[in-house]
């Protein structure tokens, strides 16, 4: 294991829920960080939480769909503390709507957010990361193992970060550096109130009761945890769990239980038939 003692710790979407979350943690277990969100008053917020005792904290406001942004994250990071040891790209956004529905243009975005945002920081900070024999984490959802209807380009997007994270890992197998994918399941946070709708406006509530659902603060502990320990992946929730497990075995099935358990939802996009 390693300790994140002194750590410099790069989080994405740092202004609320999981990165939220994962900076107060960190923060508790003596890491600096450089916390990146598009809402500077938001990621203020989130270091005042961190408290007093937080080792360096330092703040970008950054919009990651945009490369020059993500390359100016890293160079501030390095600027800062001058390395950087783990890079948890976090930051994202989700949409519900069916796909036959949707404008493109909401599918591009939510691309540009969750995939390429990953891709731009990842790349620029790749070569800090190498010296350090950090870690770089990709936080997805089960919604990256299995394709949810009325998210699309959220699977999609989330898919593809996984392919691009494990072909990284492959390519430096030997050379230090260590992959985190994180898949939690269904987690109390304000990405439902900002999926996008069809035509690309924020859904504005959630479809889910968030009181029952995984809260932030334990996603952010086992995301740590699993960080220390240098582990390959970390899929939580018991039905997350649960559904990567059966997708392997009776897809079919899973399709038909995913169908009927998202058709669920209030207003949901899919209809039971």
């Amino acid at each position: 294991m390693q300790s994140l003692l002194n750590k410099v710790v790069v989080i994405t979407g740092a202004s609320s829920g999981i990165g939220r979350s994962t900076a107060v943690e960190a923060a508790g277990r003596g890491a600096k960080l450089v916390l990146a969100a598009r809402n500077y008053s938001a990621l203020e917020e989130t270091a005042a939480l961190c408290g007093p005792t937080a080792q360096g904290i330092s703040l970008f406001k950054a919009d990651i769909s945009l490369e020059l942004d993500c390359k100016a994250l890293i160079q501030h990071a390095i600027d800062e503390f001058g390395q950087i040891d783990i890079l948890v790209n976090n930051a994202g956004i989700s949409m519900r709507a069916l796909f036959l529905e949707t404008d493109l243009i909401v599918i591009k975005k939510v691309m540009d957010i969750n995939f390429w945002g990953t891709v731009y920081c990842t790349k620029y900070a790749l070569p800090h990361l190498l010296k350090s024999h950090g870690s770089v984490v990709g936080v997805s959802s089960i919604a990256g193992r299995k394709g949810l209807p009325g998210r699309t380009g959220y699977s999609a997007s989330k898919f593809a970060m996984q392919g691009f994270l494990e072909a990284l890992r492959i390519e430096h197998l030997h050379d230090g550096l260590h992959v985190l994918m994180a898949f939690p399941g269904f987690t109390a946070s304000n990405i439902r109130q900002t999926a996008l709708s069809s035509d690309g406006s924020q859904q504005g509530e959630s479809p889910r009761e968030e009181g029952k659902m995984m809260q932030s603060s334990a996603v952010a502990v086992y995301l740590l945890n699993a960080v220390e320990k240098r582990k390959r992946t970390l899929t939580l929730t018991a039905q997350g769990k649960l559904t990567v497990w059966l997708n392997t075995f009776l897809p079919a099935m899973v399709d038909r239980m995913v169908f009927n358990h998202m058709a669920n939802e209030p207003d949901a996009p899919i209809k039971k038939r």
